[in-house]
């Protein structure tokens, strides 16, 4: 099993500027690779708390900041951007890099989405699947001839920088929807489950969907690739020790859902820990944990908080380095199904 860790740049500390948020955030992948992470991933949000609107752009600083660890989005919202300069920006980073890019692309969320760019739900599965269509020709292809209904058509169209990557390994990020999980299963991609809100279950259900799909479309079953999220991250010596540095974060969280009206699926850090995908324990209790998921899903790749969400930078290191130590090392032994 490989492991990312994934920063959505939240903006919540405003004793911190902008400008220290966003190379905390670089440093957070420093020392990731430093630690022996396989990858860091960092989000796209176009609205507050978030800063996180231009993934390409920060990951270039870190790839010129790092030299092994491999570089992620989670996810590319391809339903928002032209595929053309989607494409050029990250064939850019994938050449700045030295191949070192992977995608996840998803439709994205939030109502920013409508603000901004005009994307709406009643369009904006049409608009992911069309973009993907083009982005993946153009990835391949070194001319491309292309009519869809969101952009204007291209005729023997050349675009460069050509990617260093090919083909570049492109996920599809999915949480409950099987709109992403047949996108997938159709283009024979893997399939990287958000895993964070609910239950085992109803991601488990989707896996399960993706894998009849991706048989239906004639793909080797050998071939199937599955990623999964976690919902929070904190990792101490002993259980009580990472549940009381751990619960005024999730407390946080708690008091942000009920006050934009959102009832929480799990009510309590303990039902957390119990019911979702939250890794906060000791390592046994993680190790545990990631076992009991990828008896169900059959993963090979799990991310992690990057985030300090609240704890000190001090507390959020000794987890990242007990998780290394401690955990990965067990945890690397699981290989998907």
């Amino acid at each position: 099993m490989r492991f990312l860790l994934l920063s959505l740049i939240t903006y919540i500390d405003r004793s911190k500027t902008v400008e220290q948020r966003l190379r905390e955030v670089v440093d957070t992948a420093v020392l990731g690779e430093e630690l022996g992470f396989d990858g860091f991933a960092v989000g796209e949000r176009h609205e507050r708390p978030f800063l996180s609107s231009s993934p390409p752009v920060v990951l270039s600083h870190i790839a010129a900041r790092t030299s092994r660890i491999r570089l992620w989005t989670g996810v590319t919202t391809l339903s928002l951007l032209d595929p053309v300069r989607a494409f050029e920006d990250y064939a850019t980073l994938d050449n700045l890099s030295g191949g070192r890019l992977e995608l996840i692309i998803g439709k994205g969320n939030g109502t920013a989405q409508a603000q901004l760019f005009h994307v709406t739900v009643d369009d904006q599965w049409d608009r992911l699947r069309e973009s993907y269509d083009l982005f993946r020709r153009l990835w391949r292809e070194e001319k491309v001839t292309w009519e869809g209904k969101y952009r204007p058509s291209l005729t023997d169209a050349e675009t460069s920088p050509r990617p260093l990557q090919q083909p570049i390994t492109v996920w599809h990020g999915s949480a409950t929807s099987r709109a992403s999980v047949e996108l997938a299963a159709q283009y024979g991609d893997p399939l990287f489950s958000a895993n964070v809100s609910n239950p085992i279950e109803p991601y488990a259900e989707l896996i399960d969907h993706y894998r009849e799909r991706w048989a239906f479309h004639g793909h080797d079953p050998a071939r199937i690739r599955i990623g999964a999220g976690s919902a929070g991250f904190y990792a101490a010596r002993t259980s009580q020790e990472a549940l009381d540095a751990y619960r005024p974060v999730y407390q946080q969280r708690l008091d942000a859902f009920r006050k934009v009206g959102v009832e929480p699926v799990f009510p309590t850090l303990e039902d957390a820990v119990e019911r979702s995908s939250i890794l906060v324990g000791s390592p046994q209790q993680i190790i545990d944990k990631v076992h009991r998921y990828h008896e169900r899903f059959g993963h090979e790749v799990t991310h992690l908080s990057a985030d300090t969400e609240g704890l000190t930078e001090k507390q959020n290191r000794a987890s990242l380095e007990l998780f290394a130590s401690d955990i990965a090392p067990v945890l690397r032994q699981l290989k998907g199904r």
